[in-house]
């Protein structure tokens, strides 16, 4: 039976999933005899870890004394968390870039015209993640106003001190705005200062968090929408990849990078940023019944606008028509169901309104350059996605 460390915090939702990930591939692959603790991200190295006899280590570091302490077991390792510590460690963690990018899109979707990032510079992957939402941004035609977290650190020095820059960062920002925090952490501060600052949340600033930890996602108030990460895929491949590599198997590669899995949308970004009301309640309409057939008739008989006032706000909003809208959320949420679900194209096809499975395949392909079948392996065994948006 192989022996397998797990080095990684239970006290973050992220960690979380990793661990449900790992449970996953060892009950279809192992077993294996699995050291796993109650962990903080800056836990320290167990005690033992120096005399250990094992197998392999899957871990999540921050320090380089717990570098230092992994490697000298001089066992096949992968890390979990991208960091700027030396180490010669293969890396099986999410596409950041993409991220930021998904990001983008989903704020563009709902029709802002401003923006803004509160970012984190700590990590290099918090630095991917905000510059490539603001890039996209840029692409975009827009502006990406930027705050950045005092003193470099996720955790402030002084709190009240924080809370008030933000609170002056907000109010002379333009509005309505669309926000990326790099983290949930960041982002429930960010609600804090808008509550602080009397700013209605999200009909004046939209937020949107990363990581969807339930906990602080759901004690934000109102709710907070988060980008998914997709930890459970996360820990399943590098599973998969550390048991192959303890099997004789070549090292991995030094990254292996997964795309993120879609955008959780709460209460704090659950709006369509457009003046005209009747526009607005069409948008949302569209969001939130596309998958059950909704049709531009439909549209019609419940928003009072007449044809070609419709197609004209679809067109100035969004750049495309409501059948070209309600036929790129239905695609979204067939890409959702690819990378989360075991469901078959017949089974998804009837679950996002396509006639058939057919037509289901080809529409995808056509937008995303890609197959469902291959967009489904690739978001689950680790190749960096290239689909466009």
């Amino acid at each position: 039976m192989k022996r397998v460390a797990l080095l990684i915090e239970t006290s973050r939702s992220y960690g979380r999933e990793l661990l449900h990930g790992v449970r996953r591939y060892v009950t279809e692959h192992g077993p294996w005899s699995i050291f796993a603790e109650i962990r903080d991200l800056d836990s320290k190295p167990p005690a033992w870890l120096r005399e250990w006899d094992g197998d392999g280590i899957l871990t999540r570091t921050v320090s380089q004394a717990m570098i230092d302490a992994v490697k000298a077991v001089g066992v096949p390792t992968i890390e979990l968390r991208s960091t700027k510590l030396l180490h010669q460690f293969p890396f099986v963690g999410i596409n950041n870039k993409e991220l930021g990018k998904m990001c983008a899109a989903y704020l563009l979707e709902r029709g802002f015209h401003h923006f803004g990032v509160y970012e984190l510079t700590t990590e290099q992957f918090f630095i991917e993640r905000s510059r490539s939402f603001a890039s996209n941004i840029k692409k975009s035609g827009f502006v990406c106003h930027t705050f950045q977290q005092s003193s470099n650190r996720e955790k402030p020095m002084v709190w009240e001190k924080q809370q008030r820059l933000l609170v002056d960062w907000l109010k002379q920002l333009p509005k309505p705005i669309g926000i990326l925090a790099c983290t949930d952490q960041l982002g429930f501060w960010l609600l804090d200062a808008c509550a602080r600052a009397e700013i209605a949340v999200p009909e004046q600033v939209a937020v949107l968090g990363v990581e969807n930890d339930e906990t602080l996602c759901s004690m934000s108030n109102p709710p907070l929408s988060s980008a998914r990460l997709g930890g459970e895929r996360v820990g399943y491949e590098a599973a998969a990849l550390l048991d192959r590599w303890m099997d004789g198997g070549r090292a991995p590669k030094k990254k292996t990078l997964l795309p993120p899995i879609g955008v959780e949308t709460r209460r704090s970004t659950d709006i369509v940023a457009v003046a005209d009301p009747l526009l607005g309640q069409a948008l949302k309409l569209v969001r939130d019944r596309a998958c059950e057939g909704l049709r531009v008739d439909d549209l019609l008989r419940e928003v009072p606008l007449s044809r070609s006032s419709l197609e004209r706000g679809f067109r100035d909003v969004l750049g495309r028509s409501p059948n070209m809208e309600i036929h790129r959320v239905k695609l979204q949420r067939v890409r959702e169901l690819l990378a989360m679900t075991d469901f078959t194209l017949d089974e998804i096809a009837s679950r996002t309104a396509f006639a058939h499975k057919h037509y289901l395949a080809h529409s995808f392909r056509k937008a995303f350059d890609v197959t469902p079948g291959d967009f489904r392996k690739e978001s689950r065994r680790g190749a960096t996605s290239t689909l466009r948006a």
